[in-house]
């Protein structure tokens, strides 16, 4: 009696097994796809900047400097609000040439499927720029 009740487990756990597995692996094998909202790489300097913000559609920010880690985390409500408002009035336009020395700050932003590097800063790049600056100081702070 008890080598049957052994038979029929393993022979309901292998069929639970079997019909439940490619479920669970199928969904684990497919990543959630992050859409990238607008992101701004800082590059150069004496310091040797390389700081990248990437801000996603979900309100969610990856946040990364030369050394130390790569931080993700979530923007406040009024933050995402205040990002939306200055990305309206964005206006990209094309990459400047860079300039003549060697302590310039590279700033690039892309924005809907558009790329562009500045070495100043237009009016309508600043407020960009530094909010997401103030996403890095707030949110990447290495443990």
């Amino acid at each position: 009696m008890s080598i049957l009740r052994i038979a029929l487990i393993v022979v309901l756990s292998t069929a639970l097994s079997a019909t439940t597995a490619p479920a669970a692996l199928a969904a684990s094998a497919t990543p959630v796809a992050k859409k990238v909202l607008v992101e701004l790489r800082e590059q150069g300097g004496f310091a040797g900047f390389d700081n990248r913000v990437i801000v996603y559609t979900n309100g969610c920010v990856r946040l990364s400097r030369r050394t130390g880690p790569t931080v993700n985390k979530c923007l406040t409500r009024g933050e995402q609000r205040k990002l939306h408002h200055d990305l309206k009035l964005l206006r990209l336009g094309h990459s400047q040439a860079k300039p003549q020395g060697a302590d310039f700050l590279k700033y690039t932003l892309t924005y809907r499927g558009h790329r562009a590097s500045r070495y100043t800063l237009t009016t309508t790049w600043t407020p960009v720029v530094q909010r997401m600056e103030r996403f890095l100081v707030k949110y990447w702070a290495p443990d």
